[in-house]
């Protein structure tokens, strides 16, 4: 793992830590979703549509000029939309070896999210990371 993205987990395990509760940490990840701007309608269609979510989801990748992973998201779930404000806060601006290198298990297990989660959004989170990964290979 990155030094970078250590620092970017790390900050966010301290987050999760001022919770005392499951219900209080979702919460939290869904206010985190409300914060992150909308796509544009035009950006939500079928070539960024994320498969393999129960939810609709969407993934905009953008250009960036040194090698980095550079992207926005959408879902029409709050829970999902704030698991990929999580996703963002941890992967966004990264190079792409890192991405590469990214394991979106351990992730959850380390914050716990892989006990609070369902299978089906674990899946869907799973597939997301499967599509920035090829957006970085």
């Amino acid at each position: 793992m990155s030094a970078q993205l250590q620092a970017r987990l790390t900050t966010l395990l301290e987050e999760f830590e001022l919770f005392d509760d499951w219900e209080e940490r979702y919460r939290y990840i869904i206010d985190l979703g409300k914060d992150m701007p909308p796509l544009k309608a035009e950006e939500r269609n079928d070539a960024t549509r994320v498969l393999g979510c129960a939810s609709q989801v969407w993934l905009v990748m953008d250009p960036s000029p040194d090698d980095a992973l550079r992207f926005r998201g959408e879902s029409d779930a709050f829970i999902v939309k704030g698991l990929i404000a999580i996703l963002v806060r941890l992967l966004d601006g990264l190079p792409c070896h890192a991405v590469q290198s990214f394991s979106i298990r351990d992730t959850l297990h380390r914050l716990g999210l892989d006990e609070a989660l369902s299978s089906q959004r674990t899946n869907g989170l799973v597939s997301m990371v499967e599509r920035l990964k090829k957006a970085t290979a």
